[in-house]
């Protein structure tokens, strides 16, 4: 995606042929990316990924399944021999030299995804502040407009996050929330599976590759 990596644009751009990534992974490159860019997650760490998205996420079998007289779970954990299809990808594209351990589930509402990756700050290099990891991804996406870090003070006042939140847009919000003592913090990414993390971001990058305004039929 396009905010990927500063260069991200210009090659985008130059390209010919473009795959666009999972939409999980863009949750998760979002948040993890930048994190082992500035050293803050050392490329060997064990990193967690949990995520929950709508059932189109999973293909027309699941959506006829979830849509169905008589639905489908309220939510589903699936995934479980940790060979989810989009753990190289999550992996290569974050820096990250261990295998992502990714644990994905489906709800039962159409779309809209959380991906969360928690994190023992006491048990990183240096210790990292939640200021610290906060910083770095308001750093990473200083001026996007797709993409926006919640303020630290926004993310304390929620009670919550809705997964259907951005729906219908082609953004994506992050968010880091930090216990009192500052030892763990749990990131947070919500975005459209159907937008930022499929179509939106499709159109985004043909934009790019065509020369037209990035930002043109994207809300």
């Amino acid at each position: 995606f396009a905010e990927m990596a500063p260069e991200q644009r210009e090659r985008i751009a130059a390209s010919t042929r473009v795959s666009n990534p999972g939409c999980y992974p863009t949750g998760f490159i979002g948040l993890v990316r930048p994190l082992v860019s500035a050293g803050i997650i050392p490329a060997g760490w064990p990193v967690t990924v949990n995520a929950v998205s709508g059932y189109s996420g999973g293909g027309k079998a699941m959506i006829a399944e979830f849509e169905a007289e008589g639905g489908a779970d309220a939510y589903r954990a699936y995934g479980l021999t940790l060979k989810h299809k989009h753990v190289p990808e999550m992996t290569l594209h974050t820096g990250l030299e261990r295998k992502v351990l990714f644990a994905p589930a489906v709800g039962a509402y159409r779309q809209g995804m959380l991906v969360e990756v928690p994190l023992h700050l006491s048990a990183l290099p240096g210790s990292p502040s939640v200021e610290v990891v906060h910083g770095a991804l308001v750093e990473a996406y200083a001026g996007q407009r797709f993409v926006e870090v919640a303020s630290l003070e926004e993310t304390e006042a929620l009670t919550g996050i809705d997964p259907e939140g951005l729906n219908g847009t082609n953004r994506m919000r992050l968010h880091v929330f930090g216990d009192r003592g500052g030892e763990q913090v749990r990131l947070v990414a919500l975005l459209d599976n159907l937008g930022k993390g499929a179509s939106g971001a499709a159109v985004q990058n043909l934009n790019l590759m065509l020369g037209l305004a990035e930002d043109s039929g994207l809300s």
